[in-house]
């Protein structure tokens, strides 16, 4: 079976409205593939930066999967969310993106986004906090779902990861 590591971390967030940010993620694949080593989800914990607007985690990520087909190519869904003083949590954005099928190390900036509410909604947020999230999260990836939503950009997470394939092309296929 083709073999794909994938070793890195997520470095932080910038361009988000406040401080005290977290983010939970998970590495979710197709059924052609399984999970050989590695936690697939976790959490971040939280960073109040003192002088900018980036919040640093340098939260690893080390995973290890086996594969028989390249259909559901595994996919890193994240969340930023915000922590005020009396430990409340709100969600500042989704993002998601497919891990780079290139061998090699790389930097990666995803962008992220939530949903935008109605008016009211929005006036609520404003004032008292909260906002409108998602039912279910794995709609963020699900591209149909997903285009219909109405969303606002939001920050963007900053990622550098290491991607090791093998015996990809034991198998025929080039990456």
């Amino acid at each position: 079976m083709a073999e794909l590591h994938v070793i890195g971390q997520i470095v932080g967030a910038s361009g988000f409205p406040g401080t005290s940010l977290f983010c939970k993620w998970g590495i979710h694949a197709g059924g052609a593939w399984k999970l050989l080593s590695g936690l697939p989800e976790g959490q971040t914990q939280v960073d109040q930066p003192q002088l900018d607007d980036v919040a640093y985690w340098c939260h690893p990520i080390d995973v290890h999967f086996a594969t028989k087909g390249l259909q559901g190519w595994p996919q890193l869904h994240l969340q930023v969310w915000h922590q005020d003083g009396f430990g409340r949590t709100e969600l500042y954005g989704y993002g998601c993106l497919h891990v780079p099928a290139a061998p090699g190390c790389h930097t990666i900036a995803c962008p992220t986004w939530r949903p935008r509410g109605s008016w009211p909604e929005r006036l609520a947020q404003r004032f008292v906090g909260g906002g409108p999230q998602l039912r279910q999260p794995q709609a963020a990836a699900a591209a149909p779902e997903r285009h219909r939503l109405r969303t606002t950009a939001a920050g963007t997470v900053h990622l550098r990861l290491g991607v090791l394939p093998r015996h990809f092309a034991r198998y025929g296929v080039e990456c």
